[in-house]
Order: structure tokens, then C-alpha cells, then sequence
């Protein structure tokens, strides 16, 4: 009985011992997990990201107050921004509307737009950009880049390189949605990627999305292969990389975490297409 009790209070100790260590480990990998958050269908209580360190939003749908008030708590705060394509729900959709080169597929309330027009790079960085700037944010996550890829035309290249560098010139971070096309193109005929990008983030490098519902699987072998040279690459050249997951795998999860800390990347990990928390 007594060499029982003795085991047991040696067992307590050693609990003793490590735990301090297990909370010290876990509770960096909740931070890791928690680092960035991408939230673009929220429209309101930014409080309910406290703990995240950067979180992506929709800023148009916030006031400055709010967004400084969350700042001021700690936070980073990206602003979503549409340069490549229009969406119809925009106040501004109805003045734009003649620019459309295309439906959008999978996303029946957008069309690709014509970026190469000067009327829209007026818009973009005369307009949006100052009014989201002025509401306090950190920078801009630019979407639908990949206007290039699916239009390839000088043209198109030559207007959103004008509307990225105009992005660069405001002084804030600029982080690419994608545009993998776009910015391997710049960057081969003599462009350097840091005149029109901070950051990267990228979609589904790990995961793969079939557009039936929120219904994910994993992204081909070939494909991940592409994307993550395609991040690695310029992270190399010192961009910030950020990868955004679609996924409800648990396993999938896990080599995703792996990958990130590994390489020093952010990651956001969500089980919906629309982005709502």
C-alpha cells in the first residue's frame, strides 16, 4: 500500500513538474491559431474578434470609430477591396455596370471588370481607397487580381498594375488576393513585387472548395505543390504570406498548422465560403 501512495505522489509531482509547460505550449498554439481572422460577411461588433491579432473586413461596413476603438485594444485591421471585379450589392454597382467583361463563375452577384478603364482606377484610388484609409485601417487585402488571368491582355495588366502601385502609394499594407498570374507577370517583365504588394494572401493551398454548398476537400497534389512555391517564393523576398483554408477536416487542419509554423505564415481557417465567422 505504501509503495502505491509512493507512486501516486510521485505521478503528482511529475504533473506538477510539466504542466506549466503543456499550458506554456498550448497556449502559443491557440495564439498561432488566432493570429489572423477573415471575416467579410460580418457587418457589425468588431469586439467579437478580440482574439485575434489581425482580422480582414469588410471596412465600408464599419465607421472609423469603430475600427479605431478596435485598434486601439491591440488589433490589426485590413480592409476587403474589390479591384477586379463589381458586385452588385455596391451602391456604386449601377455606375459601373458598363465596365463588365464577364460573368463571374460561382459568384452569380459579380462580374469581372474592365480595369484598364481610367474611369475605374479614378474610382478605386481616388475614392474607395481614400475612404477606407481615412476610416483608420492598416491596409488593403485586394481581391480579384486574377481579372489577368482570366482577361490577358496588356491592357488589363497595365490597369492593375496602375491601381496596385496607386495602393502602395497610400503608405498602407497591401495584401494580394491570389493574383498569382498577375503578379508572376509583373514581376517577369522587370517589375519588382514590392512595387505593388506588401503581403499574399492565398486561398486553398491545402484545401479545395466544390462549390456545392460548404462542402470542401482537399486541393491535388500538383496543386498545392504550385501554390506553395508560388508563397514561398516571395517569402523569400520578404512579402508577409497568409494562407486562408476551407475545411472542416481535422487532419487537414493539422498539416495546415504544420505547414504555417514551419514556414513562418498566418493562416485563417474557415467552414464557409461566405466568410462569416
Amino acid at each position: 500500500m505504501k509503495k502505491h501512495k509512493r507512486a501516486f505522489i510521485n505521478i503528482l509531482q511529475a504533473l506538477i513538474l510539466i504542466l506549466p509547460f503543456l499550458a506554456c505550449n498550448i497556449g502559443k498554439d491557440i495564439i498561432s491559431q488566432n493570429q489572423y481572422g477573415v471575416f467579410l460577411s460580418i457587418e457589425d461588433n468588431l469586439s467579437q474578434f478580440d482574439e485575434y491579432e489581425t482580422v480582414v473586413i469588410d471596412a465600408q461596413y464599419f465607421s472609423a470609430e469603430e475600427i479605431m476603438s478596435f485598434k486601439e485594444s491591440g488589433h490589426k485591421v485590413y480592409s476587403y477591396i474589390n479591384v477586379g471585379a463589381l458586385e452588385d450589392y455596391r451602391d456604386y454597382y449601377s455606375k459601373y455596370e458598363y465596365l463588365a467583361l464577364g460573368d463571374y463563375e460561382h459568384w452569380d452577384e459579380e462580374v469581372w471588370i474592365d480595369v484598364s478603364s481610367e474611369e475605374w482606377q479614378r474610382f478605386i484610388l481616388d475614392e474607395l481607397a481614400p475612404m477606407l484609409k481615412d476610416k483608420g485601417i492598416d491596409g488593403f487585402f485586394v481581391d480579384n487580381c486574377d481579372v489577368y488571368y482570366q482577361y490577358p491582355r496588356e491592357e488589363i495588366m497595365a490597369g492593375l498594375t496602375d491601381i496596385m502601385q496607386g495602393l502602395i502609394a497610400t503608405d498602407l499594407d497591401v495584401i494580394i488576393n491570389g493574383g498569382d498570374v498577375y503578379l508572376n507577370a509583373y514581376c517577369e517583365a522587370g517589375g519588382s513585387w514590392n512595387e505593388v504588394i506588401t503581403g499574399i494572401n492565398q486561398e486553398t493551398v491545402f484545401s479545395k472548395i466544390t462549390w456545392n454548398g460548404d462542402v470542401f476537400g482537399s486541393n491535388s497534389k500538383d496543386d498545392r505543390e504550385y501554390f506553395g512555391e508560388y508563397v514561398e517564393k516571395y517569402a523569400a523576398l520578404g512579402a508577409d504570406i497568409y494562407l486562408l483554408e476551407y475545411t472542416k477536416d481535422s487532419k487537414l487542419i493539422k498539416e495546415i498548422d504544420s505547414y504555417c509554423k514551419e514556414h513562418g505564415f498566418k493562416y485563417y481557417i474557415s467552414d464557409s465560403v461566405e466568410l462569416d465567422g
